[in-house]
C-alpha cells in the first residue's frame, strides 16, 4: 500500500501538491464569509490506516471521488432521459432542453427500436413512438440531430441488443456533419446481460450478444476512443426490485463477464476498461445511497487493479451516470414526486455522480410535459448553484454513519460477487435463474411490506386524500405520428440504392457467420439506408433469437 505518512495532514498536502494544484478550483466561502476547504479530513497522528481505507479524491481507491476537485472543477453533466414519437418531435424537445441549460442528451428509444423491428413490422403495431423515439434508418437519426452539433454534445443512448447499429448511425450522422468519429463523446448502454434478468429487450442469445459487445470494444478503441463503449446498468436491476447491495453486485458481476469476454477476444484490459461507464439508480434513503456509491468505487477499483491487473489508474475509476428512481414515483398525489426527486438528486450529488437525470413528477401518468421536465432540470440547477452541496468534495465523508455504511456495503457487495463467481459467473447465474429469483424475492417482500403498511409510502398507504381530478396537464401522444413514421420509412426504401443496400446486408451476413468485426459492416449498411429491422433480421437468421427459459424455481 506504500509508506504511511506520519499524519493525514502531510498526506493531504502531498495530494494537493500532486493533483489539486494542477487545476486549482475556485475558492468557496460560507454565507458569513468564512473560507470552505476543498476537502475535509481528520488529523490523526500516525494515520491509523485512514488513507489506505479511503484515500483522497482522484486517487486509488477513489472512495471520496474519482476527480481531485470533483464539482469544484466541473459540475456534473445534466441530462434528461427523453425521446418520443418521431425524430422530428424529439429534435424539438432536445433543442428546448438545451436552451433550458441541459448539458447532455439522453435518448429514449421506442420499444420496436429497442428490439430491432421497423415501425411497419406487425410486431410494432401500437408501440411506435410510445415510450421513446422511433429510429428505423439513418434518415431518422439525421433528423433527430438536425441543427444539433454532435461534435460538441455528449450523447447517451439507452439501447442494448441493437446498440452497435445505433452507434453506427450516430457515427454516420457525425460524418455527414463533418465530425470525425475520434471526436465523438457519449455512451451506448450496450449491457445485454441485465436484459435477460430485469428488462427484457433482448434479441439474440447471450453469447452472440456478447460478441457484438466485444466488436464494439475493439472498433471504438481505434476509431471512437472518447466514446464510452458500455454503460453497465444497475438502474434497471434496482427498478426490478434489487436492494442497493444487489444492484451493485449484480451489475459488477455482469461487467466481469464483459471484461472476461474482451480479454478472451484478445483485447488488453487497459485498452477498453477506461471506457466502461455505469448507470445506477438513486433511491430514497439518502445516506444509504451516498454510501453505496462510495463503496462501489472502492470495490470496482480493487477488482480492476488486483483481479484484472489493470495498470492504468483510469481503468480503476468508476465513472457513473445516475437517474432518480422511476419506480418510486407514485400516481397518487403526484406532486409528492417533486420532493422525492429532489432528495434523490441530492443523494446522487453527495455520492459523487458524474452525470444525472432527474425524473419528472408526472411520469407515473405519462411522458413528461415541457413544464415538468423543465422543473426536473431546475432541480439539478438549484442543487448545483444554490444548495451549497458542491462547495467541498465529499461533504459527508467522515460521518460515522456514512463511513460505517460504506464499509458494510463494501463487504456485502464483495461477498455477493464472490457467490456469483462460485456459480461460474453472471451468465451461469442467469442461466440457472439465481439472479432472477433474488430480484423477484426481494420485489415480493417489498410489496408485501407496503401492503401490510410496514413500509410507509406517503400518499399510497398513508396520508391518503380523495383525488377525483389531479389537475395535471399531461402529455398526449399524437396517433398520427406512427402513420407518418411508416410513410417516411416507405419513402426511404423507395429512394435508396437497392443494389448497394442488398450488398451491404450480405456483407453483414458474411461477417456474422465468420468472426470479422461487425462494426464496419454496420456502418456501411446504415449509410446505404438499410433499416434497423433489416440489419437485425439478418442477425436473427445467423444468431437465432433468445427464448426465455423457465428456470426460476427449479
Amino acid at each position: 500500500m506504500g509508506k504511511t505518512p506520519k499524519t493525514i495532514s502531510e498526506e493531504k498536502a502531498r495530494w494537493a501538491e500532486d493533483l489539486l494544484n494542477k487545476r486549482p478550483p475556485q475558492p468557496r466561502e460560507t454565507d458569513w464569509g468564512k473560507p470552505v476547504e476543498v476537502l475535509y479530513t481528520p488529523d490523526i497522528p500516525g494515520d491509523d490506516g485512514y488513507t489506505d481505507a479511503l484515500g483522497f479524491p482522484g486517487e486509488y481507491p477513489f472512495v471520496r471521488g474519482i476527480h481531485p476537485s470533483m464539482y469544484l472543477g466541473r459540475t456534473w453533466t445534466m441530462r434528461q432521459y427523453s425521446g418520443f414519437g418521431t425524430a422530428e418531435e424529439t429534435n424539438k424537445r432536445y433543442k428546448y432542453l438545451l436552451e433550458q441549460g441541459q448539458t447532455g442528451l439522453s435518448i429514449a428509444f421506442d420499444l420496436p427500436t429497442q428490439i430491432g423491428y421497423d415501425s411497419d413490422d406487425p410486431m410494432s403495431e401500437g408501440e411506435v413512438g410510445k415510450v421513446g423515439v422511433a429510429i428505423d434508418s439513418l434518415q431518422d437519426m439525421e433528423i433527430m440531430f438536425r441543427d444539433l452539433p454532435v461534435g460538441k454534445l455528449s450523447t447517451s443512448m439507452t439501447i442494448n441488443a441493437p446498440a452497435a447499429i445505433l452507434l453506427a448511425m450516430y457515427i454516420a450522422v457525425a460524418e455527414n456533419q463533418g465530425v470525425a468519429s475520434e471526436k465523438l463523446k457519449g455512451t451506448i448502454q450496450n449491457d445485454i446481460l441485465k436484459e435477460y434478468t430485469a428488462r427484457g429487450t433482448y434479441i439474440f442469445p447471450p453469447r452472440p450478444s456478447i460478441r457484438l459487445i466485444t466488436d464494439i470494444f475493439a472498433y471504438c478503441k481505434d476509431h471512437v476512443p472518447l466514446w464510452n463503449t458500455i454503460n453497465v446498468g444497475g438502474y434497471h436491476l434496482r427498478e426490478a426490485g434489487c436492494s442497493a447491495v444487489q444492484e451493485i453486485a449484480f451489475a459488477f458481476s455482469n461487467a466481469i463477464a464483459y471484461i472476461e469476454a474482451g480479454l478472451a477476444a484478445g483485447l488488453d484490459i487497459d485498452a477498453f476498461a477506461p471506457r466502461i461507464s455505469w448507470i445506477f439508480n438513486t433511491h430514497n434513503k439518502i445516506f444509504e445511497e451516498v454510501a453505496k456509491y462510495r463503496a462501489a468505487r472502492k470495490v470496482w477499483a480493487d477488482l480492476l487493479r488486483y483481479r484484472f491487473k489493470a495498470k492504468n489508474p483510469r481503468s480503476w475509476m468508476l465513472r457513473f451516470h445516475t437517474q432518480t428512481s422511476g419506480v418510486s414515483l407514485t400516481a397518487q398525489q403526484p406532486e409528492n414526486n417533486i420532493v422525492r426527486v429532489a432528495y434523490q438528486a441530492l443523494a446522487a450529488i453527495l455520492g459523487g455522480a458524474q452525470s444525472l437525470a432527474a425524473c419528472s413528477f408526472d411520469e407515473a401518468h405519462a411522458i413528461p410535459t415541457e413544464n415538468s421536465v423543465r422543473l426536473s432540470l431546475r432541480t439539478q440547477q438549484v442543487l448545483a448553484h444554490e444548495a451549497g452541496v458542491t462547495d467541498t468534495v465529499d461533504p459527508l465523508g467522515g460521518s460515522y454513519y456514512v463511513e460505517t455504511l460504506t464499509r458494510t456495503m463494501e463487504e456485502d457487495i464483495t461477498a455477493l460477487i464472490q457467490k456469483i463467481d462460485d456459480m461460474g459467473g453472471a451468465i451461469a447465474a442467469i442461466e440457472t435463474g439465481f439472479i432472477q429469483r433474488e430480484i423477484e424475492n426481494r420485489a415480493y417482500a417489498m410489496q408485501k411490506d407496503i401492503e401490510q403498511e410496514k413500509r410507509v409510502l406517503v400518499g399510497v398507504n398513508a396520508y391518503q386524500v380523495e383525488e377525483e381530478d389531479l389537475g395535471l396537464s399531461l402529455f398526449k401522444s399524437d396517433p398520427e405520428l406512427a402513420r407518418r413514421q411508416i410513410e417516411k420509412l416507405r419513402q426511404v426504401r423507395e429512394s435508396r440504392d437497392r443494389a448497394r443496400c442488398e450488398s451491404s446486408l450480405e456483407a453483414v451476413r458474411k461477417a456474422a457467420e465468420g468472426d470479422d468485426n461487425l462494426m464496419p459492416r454496420f456502418i456501411d449498411a446504415v449509410k446505404a439506408y438499410a433499416t434497423l429491422g433489416e440489419i437485425c433480421g439478418v442477425l436473427r437468421e445467423v444468431f437465432g433469437e433468445y427464448q426465455q427459459h423457465h428456470t426460476i424455481g427449479r
